[in-house]
């Protein structure tokens, strides 16, 4: 208990507080409360949801609760429905630089660009968003706006939308597990003049990669891995689509019985 003096109206007064209401949250119970709160607004929003398309009905009438069947079959059109089967966690990639003093500048989510006009310059927000659930299901969004947070909300609603299935496996020579830590062969991908090599790597090596790719591989589900990047890797949107790129050709793996 800590006891403080205060003076109120000429007399002496003693507040007493309770120093288990005074201690500061760790960053692990910081994230549990953040989680549990989105887990809360994701089944609100869920259970407000009314459904257009024929997939999102059958979705919410739970005549199809398998979203790599609906990966085959459909293409998805509403962002709920990737909610209703996954339990989605999203992020923002550092694509924007703020201004900072003798030309450096810090990284930020957010990219300003803006048009001249008679009236003045009009500014346009623009942020990449990351989705997945860390199991094999992953995808990304860009959403552009007037203000910060419409365009972090199309970002997000891009990236659910654009959801997508990846193949995971062990496929290192040192490591003779059969767990689904890494990627199952070699794989490259393209875009613009960023190129991303991913291969794989044994249990314990971690996301030897850069930032902001390492957000992409740990939404996805992939722990180990080895990486090279040519190009303008400082290209943050060029640099996400090729990393995608080369996950989305683990599809082609395939297996033989």
């Amino acid at each position: 208990m800590a006891e403080e003096k205060e003076t109120l109206n000429g007399e002496e007064v003693i507040i007493i507080e309770d120093a288990s209401e005074m201690k500061e949250e760790t960053p692990d119970e910081l994230e549990l409360r953040r989680l549990v709160k989105a887990e809360e607004d994701r089944k609100d929003l869920v259970a407000q949801w009314t459904p257009i398309t024929k997939v999102g009905k059958f979705v919410k009438e739970k005549k199809l609760t398998d979203i790599d069947e609906i990966l085959d079959k459909y293409k998805i059109m509403e962002a709920e429905i990737v909610d209703c089967l996954l339990p989605i966690k999203s992020d923002l990639l550092a694509i924007g630089q703020a201004k900072g003093k003798f030309g450096g500048g810090k990284r930020r989510a957010w990219r300003q660009t803006q048009k001249k006009t008679k009236e003045g310059n009009i500014p346009t927000f623009s942020c990449l968003s990351v989705a997945g659930d860390e199991n094999g299901h992953i995808g990304i969004g860009i959403g552009k706006a007037k203000e910060t947070l419409p365009a972090r909300t199309k970002a997000s609603r891009n990236a659910r939308l654009g959801i997508m299935k990846i193949k995971r496996g062990c496929g290192s020579f040192d490591c003779s597990c059969h767990e689904m830590h890494s990627i199952p062969f070699k794989v490259e991908g393209k875009c613009g003049s960023s190129r991303v090599i991913l291969m794989p790597a044994p249990q314990g090596t971690g996301l030897a990669i850069g930032d902001e790719c390492k957000k992409i591989l740990k939404l996805a589900g992939i722990k180990d891995i080895y990486s090279k990047t040519f190009g303008q890797t400082k290209t943050t949107i060029n640099l996400a689509k090729a990393c995608m790129d080369a996950l989305k050709k683990t599809n082609e793996f395939k297996e033989i019985k």
